[in-house]
């Protein structure tokens, strides 16, 4: 049993990060029903139930919410949880009578978490956007990539995951913890551009210490610096180098052959004429010559001779090969649930462990047990089932 063991979380079903949300919270034990609605809306990317990774661990329910009585069953429910998350646009749940006043008068310790791009107000708050619009609101998006090409885009783990999902989770925990003490619900509004900004907080005390310029692909973290930077291999594939501060910067030049047991000298060169590390002229040719090291070895020949040092070294892998790793297979950083594979839960706890308890669901799978879970008597979930306000999986 993991550590939310017990506590109810209402899921509207959306995509990308309110999901996510949901998965966390479920991995760690949390009860998730996912609120579908009878027909299936347009989602972006089309995955099969069983490939929904991000509706794990959870339970769906499919109710008719253009109907009173589909309404009326999901403010039953909301009224025994914890927790509601919603990703719908700005003013679309007062609409169907299901926002923060209608929900926290019949559940005063409800805790609403919101999750949108813009936020629930600002003149963009209404507007369609995903993950690429919101980190580019940001400046995160114009702060990563090469000197001199376009901005790289990060996947979507910078914007619907890192400042969205994670933000909510952790602020639902923080209003949930706080009700127990005040008996009081609160909404817990999280917007992506919010979170991405909180990202960012470090990138922001760089440049005004002067030490983030501001062109991409010139700082000490963003590939400028030649001891923080990913380089090509012989057999070409690539190896990855942070090597940031000085004692695993001096090793790093010790394994590849550049500085052998050699200090700088007082004036803080090295030896075989290379510059001081952070001197910034010299980031150009030591980058060079870093890349000339590194073609003469394969990368498993890197491995052999760089893993597990202080260098701070790793190879660049492949969603395929990160998971037969020794060091992710130790780790049993990824399951398989179904013949499906999963990265595994995170984070690890010592007692209350989390696990993968059932695959995503299809659509409406746990109408009937569900409700009957949640407080609905055998009666109601029949009248609703006659009445095509839910689908019961036996029709």
């Amino acid at each position: 049993m993991g550590p939310l063991h017990g506590i109810r979380v209402i899921e509207m079903a959306g995509i990308g990060p309110g999901p996510f949300c949901g998965m966390l919270l479920a991995d760690m034990g949390a009860d998730v029903l996912r609120i579908d609605r009878l027909v299936e809306t347009d989602r972006g990317i089309d995955f099969p139930s069983k490939l929904d990774l991000l509706n794990r661990n959870k339970r769906s329910v499919a109710i008719d919410l253009k109907s009173a009585q589909g309404l009326a069953t999901v403010r039953q429910l909301i009224s025994g949880a914890d927790m509601l998350i919603e990703g719908f646009r700005p003013g679309v749940m007062e609409k169907l009578g299901l926002g923060p006043e209608d929900c926290l008068r019949g559940n005063p310790r409800l805790v609403f978490g919101r999750m949108t791009g813009w936020g629930q107000d600002g003149p963009l708050n209404r507007a369609a956007g995903h993950d690429l619009n919101f980190i580019a609101l940001t400046g995160a998006l114009d702060a990563i990539g090469q000197k001199g090409a376009p901005p790289t885009i990060p996947l979507n783990l910078v914007g619907d995951f890192g400042g969205g999902a994670l933000y909510l989770a952790m602020g639902l925990l923080a209003a949930v913890i706080e009700a127990r003490t005040s008996g009081a619900g609160q909404v817990v509004d999280a917007a992506i551009v919010d979170g991405v900004s909180s990202l960012m907080t470090m990138q922001y005390a760089l440049k005004q210490m002067g030490a983030w310029p501001g062109e991409r692909g010139s700082n000490i973290i963003d590939g400028g610096a030649p001891f923080y930077n990913v380089y090509e291999t012989k057999d070409g594939h690539h190896v990855s180098i942070a090597a940031v501060e000085a004692r695993f910067y001096e090793a790093l030049l010790e394994h590849v052959g550049l500085n052998s047991d050699d200090l700088p000298d007082e004036e803080g060169r090295y030896a075989a004429d290379l510059p001081e590390q952070n001197d910034r002229a010299s980031w150009e040719h030591m980058h060079a010559r870093f890349a000339e090291i590194f073609k003469t070895r394969t990368r498993d020949e890197w491995c052999s001779l760089l893993e597990g040092t202080d260098t701070c070294f790793a190879p660049v892998l492949t969603m395929d090969e990160c998971v037969t790793h020794p060091h992710n297979v130790a780790r049993k950083a990824f399951v398989e649930v179904g013949g499906v594979l999963n990265p595994a839960p995170a984070p690890r706890f010592s007692r209350t462990c989390s696990e993968l308890r059932r695959p995503p669901p299809r659509m409406g799978a746990d109408t009937e047990p569900a409700l009957a879970d949640w407080g609905l008597s055998p009666d109601q979930i029949s009248k609703l089932g006659e009445s095509g306000v839910i689908k019961l999986n036996k029709a």
